[in-house]
C-alpha cells in the first residue's frame, strides 16, 4: 500500500505491515462503478453509496482484495466546507460491491475518496463526488486561513511541527507531536493516519507515519509523515490516532507556498 517502500529482501512493510511484493507492478487505475440511491439525496436522509471496482482491460467485477490496515476498503468523506469529515469502511457480501450508508449533514458538493488494493494490481486511490441540493448550495470553495496551533482532542493533546515554509512539489517531514504518550497505540494497522485535502477538494493525499518515537523521557509521542503538497494554498490536514482505546481526530490548516 505505501508504494514508496523498498526492500531488497523478503518482508512486512514497516508502515502498514503488509507482505512485500516482488516487482513493481505498473500503476494503473481501477475504473468505479460509483452509484448513490436515492440520485438525489436530501439532508440527513440516509444515503446509500456503492463501490463496483471493476479491472481496467475487462472490465469485469473485482472480487479480491489484499486486506490493508486491517480493511479491505476504505472511504473518507469531506464535505466542501470542510466541517464533516469521516473516516470509514465500506461492507459487502460475499461477490457483491461494498457498499455505505451515509446522512450528509448539509446542502454541497462531497468529495469520497476510495482507498484500497485490488489483488494483482497495484493501490488505489480514486475520488468521486456527492451533490446534495437544498437551500443555500454553492459550488463556491471552503475559504480557509492558515491554523496549525495546538489542539485539545478526545483524550489528547496534538501539535503539528513544521520544518519551515511549506513549498508546493517539495518533499517534507510533518511532524504530528502527542502529549501525553502513555496509553498510545496503533489504530487500524498503523500508529495514526493522515488525510490532506486543498481548500477546493481536488487534491487529496492519504499517508501514515513512517517513524514513531518517543520524545524528551517519554513525555510525548511524535509521529513523523513524508508529505508533498502539489499545489500553492491552504490545505486542510485530519490526523487520527488511537489512544487508550479511543479514536482521537484533529485537523490543521497548513500554508503552502509556491516555488521561487
Amino acid at each position: 500500500m505505501d508504494s514508496d517502500i523498498r526492500s531488497d529482501a523478503p518482508g512486512k512493510c514497516p508502515r502498514c505491515g503488509m507482505t512485500l511484493v516482488e516487482g513493481i507492478h505498473d500503476s494503473t487505475e481501477y475504473p468505479i462503478n460509483f452509484t448513490v440511491q436515492p440520485r438525489a439525496p436530501r439532508v440527513n436522509d440516509l444515503a446509500r453509496l456503492t463501490f463496483g471496482i471493476l479491472e481496467p482491460n475487462t472490465l469485469q467485477p473485482v472480487r479480491n482484495f489484499e486486506v490493508v490496515h486491517e480493511k479491505l476498503y476504505h472511504v473518507f468523506v469531506v464535505s466542501q466546507d470542510l466541517s464533516f469529515f469521516v473516516h470509514t469502511h465500506p461492507e459487502r457480501a460475499p461477490e457483491e460491491d461494498f457498499h455505505l450508508d451515509v446522512r450528509f449533514p448539509k446542502p454541497g458538493m462531497y468529495r469520497v475518496l476510495s482507498d484500497f488494493y485490488p489483488a494483482g494490481g497495484t493501490p488505489q486511490l480514486i475520488a468521486n463526488t456527492v451533490i446534495i441540493p437544498g437551500d443555500g448550495f454553492s459550488f463556491r470553495p471552503a475559504q480557509i486561513r492558515a491554523d496549525v496551533s495546538p489542539r485539545k482532542t478526545e483524550n489528547s493533546h496534538v501539535e503539528l511541527v513544521l520544518p519551515g515554509p511549506v513549498v508546493a512539489r517539495n518533499k517534507i517531514s510533518v511532524l504530528i507531536r502527542v502529549t501525553p504518550d502513555e496509553g498510545i497505540e496503533p489504530y487500524l494497522g498503523a500508529m495514526a493516519h493522515m488525510l490532506a485535502a486543498s481548500s477546493d477538494l481536488i487534491d487529496m493525499m492519504h499517508s501514515h507515519p513512517f517513524q514513531s518515537v518517543d520524545g524528551r523521557a517519554n513525555a510525548f509521542k511524535e509521529l513523523t509523515f513524508n508529505m508533498i503538497f502539489p499545489r500553492e494554498g491552504v490545505y486542510r490536514v485530519w490526523v487520527q490516532f488511537q489512544r487508550m482505546g479511543i479514536v482521537n481526530t484533529v485537523s490543521f490548516d497548513v500554508p503552502v507556498q509556491e516555488q521561487r
